[in-house]
């Protein structure tokens, strides 16, 4: 099980964790960059921000299984955005996509505005660690 780093008189990040802590032993699983697309025609599914989050989450979450993970299991999330005026602009709508696809898991993570994706129409791009013990 992981335990998480919350330094006494810190505030509460929201969404996220500071730090986490994995026991040594069990299996690391590192899920590739995933973006918003039907992992078997490899269509963005649309032009929303939202829509092509929660399908990358999901696509995060398919692969964990295949490892026998849940999204418990994740310890680490980097997300790499086009625009974090759009990311913030869709904050109450992408906490309920995640909430509906992760649950309320929230692990370490970072948030990074990029120039460009390798897909064009692609708008956010997410990998993910996750620790099994």
């Amino acid at each position: 099980m992981t335990e998480i780093l919350q330094p006494k008189g810190w505030m509460r990040p929201r969404g996220y964790s500071n730090g986490i802590v994995v026991p040594a032993g069990g299996k690391l699983i590192f899920v590739a960059g995933q973006i918003g697309w039907d992992p078997v025609t490899q269509q963005i599914v649309g032009d929303d921000f939202v829509a092509q989050t929660r399908q990358a989450l999901q696509n995060v979450v398919t692969i964990l299984a295949e490892a026998g993970a849940k999204p418990a299991n994740i310890v680490r999330m980097t997300w790499y955005v086009l625009d974090k005026r759009e990311y913030a602009a869709a904050a109450s709508h992408l906490g309920r996509a995640y909430r509906e696809v992760l649950g309320d898991h929230y692990p370490a993570m970072t948030l990074i505005e990029v120039q460009s994706l390798l897909e064009d129409r692609a708008r956010v791009e997410i990998e993910a660690t996750a620790a099994i013990s």
